[in-house]
């Protein structure tokens, strides 16, 4: 990281800046740690208290915000939070392996690159399969025989592609994740589970992110599909056959089961379940801790997860749930008697 100018900021993030073009900062920081020679952010009117105690040398934030109280250089954005993550880009970029193929990598004679592909230590790259520019193989990776990787992907150590696999562009995979995997599919008969081999493949987008321990399983007859722009948390379950559309964000250990199709542009938060075979509409937000059962037609935001409460309250509570059956029999006994009454 080096010292970078606030007009190189304001540059790469579309800011309105207010001060010193030439100004240097070293530093991303905090608004409630940031001193000078970092650049800070604000997004939300409730840390404007926090402001006047703020010695960082530049914020970036909102032209709504009143920054009367801050006496370093002010970034002008409207969108202040988008400002701040162009801005970590800028200050930190990350770095790039040297190009070339680690003595130690297992690699099979037909693989075919392109220009700048780096193949970590003790990769391992089974047969027909083709990187594109720039490609980077973490130490550790194992690749199947027909995978197809594009350019500038990125796979971080120890992730396992199985045969047959798509990757496009600019897609980062984290450590641990499995990709192709077989679905869950069997056949029962008379007590035993026959295996059905999961015959289809993977095929992943542009500018997708897949988190760590993350697992996406290969389709039983067709493709499971990852559209482009999916960003994926940490340990993660997508199960065979799933179609996932454009620009959906799924939190950390969110379970979908096979053959379910999600729609573009939906949030699904943190540790909900999602039923197979259904449909989700595009632009749909899930809370956390949800179970969807049953298809959504229409976008909007919905929830199923109960709250924490106290324990004793929440048992009382958990009786009381099995006895609503009982309780709805009878008050439609007694609207029944309500009725009979009036007439």
């Amino acid at each position: 990281m080096a010292a970078t100018s606030l007009e190189a900021i304001a540059a790469f993030t579309g800011s309105t800046l207010n001060g010193d073009a030439a100004q240097t900062v070293d530093a991303v920081a905090p608004l409630t740690q940031a001193k000078q020679g970092d650049i800070t952010f604000i997004s939300n009117h409730k840390f404007l208290s926090q402001v006047a105690q703020c010695s960082a040398s530049a914020i970036i934030a909102s032209p709504k915000i009143d920054l009367s109280d801050f006496n370093g250089a002010v970034l002008l954005h409207n969108n202040p939070y988008l400002a701040y993550a162009k801005t970590v880009q800028l200050m930190y970029p990350e770095a790039r392996l040297i190009s070339g193929i680690h003595a130690s990598a297992v690699v099979q004679e037909d693989l075919r690159t392109g220009e700048g592909v780096c193949i970590g230590a003790n990769a391992v790259i089974d047969e027909g399969v083709t990187l594109g520019d720039r490609v980077q193989i973490g130490a550790g990776c194992v690749i199947g025989a027909g995978c197809v990787i594009a350019d500038d992907v990125c796979l971080k150590a120890n992730v396992t592609i199985y045969d047959g696999v798509s990757i496009g562009e600019r897609t980062r995979i984290h450590s641990g994740s499995v990709i192709g995997a077989d679905g869950f599919g069997y056949a029962p008969d008379t007590g035993e589970w026959h295996k059905i081999p999961q015959i289809g493949g993977v095929q992943i987008g542009r500018d997708v992110e897949i988190g760590a321990n993350t697992t996406i399983d290969r389709g039983a007859l067709s493709d499971t599909v990852i559209g482009n722009g999916v960003i994926i948390d940490n340990q993660i379950q997508i199960g065979h056959n799933v179609v996932i559309g454009d620009h959906t964000a799924l939190a950390g250990a969110v379970a979908v089961a096979g053959s379910t199709i999600i729609g573009k542009y939906c949030q699904i938060g943190g540790a909900s379940a999602i039923a197979g075979h259904i449909t989700i509409a595009d632009e749909v937000i899930i809370t956390g801790m949800s179970m969807v059962t049953g298809s959504i037609k229409e976008k909007g935001v919905y929830s199923s997860g109960v709250p924490a409460t106290e324990s004793k309250r929440w048992r009382r509570n958990a009786v009381r749930f099995t006895q609503l059956d009982e309780m709805a029999r009878s008050v439609r006994e007694l609207q029944k008697q309500i009725q009979i009454q009036d007439k």
